[in-house]
């Protein structure tokens, strides 16, 4: 009994065996019962296509449309008003209403209204702003809105792709796609003051654009779109420049906390560091400024502040625009090639 079915098993192994064969070689051969049966896996007829769904929608729905109307009353008789509308993008950063735009979107605004993409209309107020950083918190009295999603700690690269989303010229909510083509830009043409460090993309944004969202492929909050690099002299395309997440969300929860942004100020100019990385050189320094009054002089390298080695121009900006005004910072400088420590006692930094 037990030859039998070993022998009914080998058959049957044997058989299967000899019609895969026989599909495999002659593929036009139809054997009743095969033709319905999967034997190898057959590879999709077509591959899933690259998309940026899945992040578009995870970030959209908090990106907000922003109108400003500015009203002007002319002096003299009659007294006729003018009326200009503005236009913008927001982003929602908390469920109970706090949108981040920038500030030069709602300036100098008699009433903002912020558009959701619900096509709900909210009337918003201003919580405050910050000049240097051209950002401003307005809040909207709603709950339960649509959050982007944000990572603590994100850090963007060079050739990471972004999308950058807002409602451009009015048209409505627009993505566009680019990568980071640089992160960390400075300089006289792109900000007014050495603090802010740009994000370079070449994802397009257009008027309107301002103060929407710059996000990864995931919908994570990147940055705050901001503005596109302009030269009259020059047709040059192709750059644009966001606000980091990381500064922008820290200027949002100090101007939440206290309506405005208190900076730090040491009354120096300096587009000059060390190539060893290990010191700044500082190219100007303010009459009556903090620094004057201490006795830092042009030519002076600073190498380290308090207990902190120096290691770029921005990095020495921000830790003074973080120390609170009135307080005294230890400053390490080496004059004519001789080390020295003067103390200085930081001031507030004056508004525009």
């Amino acid at each position: 009994m037990i030859n039998t079915l070993k022998y009914i098993a080998r058959s049957a192994a044997y058989g299967v065996m000899i019609a895969v064969a026989l599909l495999l070689l002659f593929p036009e051969l139809k054997i009743y019962g095969f033709n319905d049966l999967e034997i190898f896996p057959s590879p999709s007829q077509e591959a899933e296509p690259l998309s940026y769904y899945k992040g578009v929608q995870s970030a959209a729905p908090s990106v907000v449309n922003i109108y400003s109307e500015d009203i002007q009353t002319s002096p003299g008789y009659g007294r006729k008003s003018s009326r200009s509308i503005s236009l913008g993008s927001g982003v929602i950063m908390s469920s109970n209403g706090y949108i981040l735009t920038n500030y030069h979107v709602i300036q100098n605004a008699n009433s903002i209204i912020v558009l959701l993409q619900t096509g709900q209309q909210l009337s918003a107020e201003v919580i405050g702003y910050d000049e240097f950083t051209d950002l401003a918190v307005l809040r909207v009295n709603a709950t339960n809105l649509p959050v982007i999603p944000q990572r603590e700690g994100l850090i963007s690269r060079t050739g990471d792709v972004v999308l950058a989303i807002g409602n451009p010229l009015n048209l409505g909510q627009t993505v566009t796609q680019g990568i980071i083509s640089a992160t960390g830009r400075t300089g006289s043409g792109l900000s007014i003051t050495s603090y802010l460090e740009f994000l370079q993309m070449d994802a397009e944004i257009n008027n309107g654009n301002s103060g929407g969202a710059l996000v990864n492929t995931n919908g994570v909050l990147v940055g705050i779109n901001s503005r596109k690099f302009i030269d009259p002299q020059h047709n040059i395309q192709g750059i644009f420049f966001a606000v980091p997440y990381k500064l922008a969300n820290k200027i949002m929860q100090k101007i939440i906390e206290n309506g405005r942004v208190t900076r730090g100020w040491l009354g120096v100019s300096t587009n000059s560091a060390r190539t060893d990385g290990k010191g700044i050189l500082i190219d100007q320094v303010e009459r009556s400024s903090p620094a004057h009054k201490s006795g830092l002089q042009v030519g002076d390298m600073i190498y380290q502040i308090e207990e902190t080695p120096i290691t770029s121009v921005t990095q020495a900006l921000d830790l003074i625009a973080e120390t609170t005004p009135g307080n005294t910072l230890n400053v390490k400088i080496y004059r004519k090639n001789q080390p020295m420590e003067l103390s200085v006692v930081i001031e507030e930094k004056a508004a525009l």
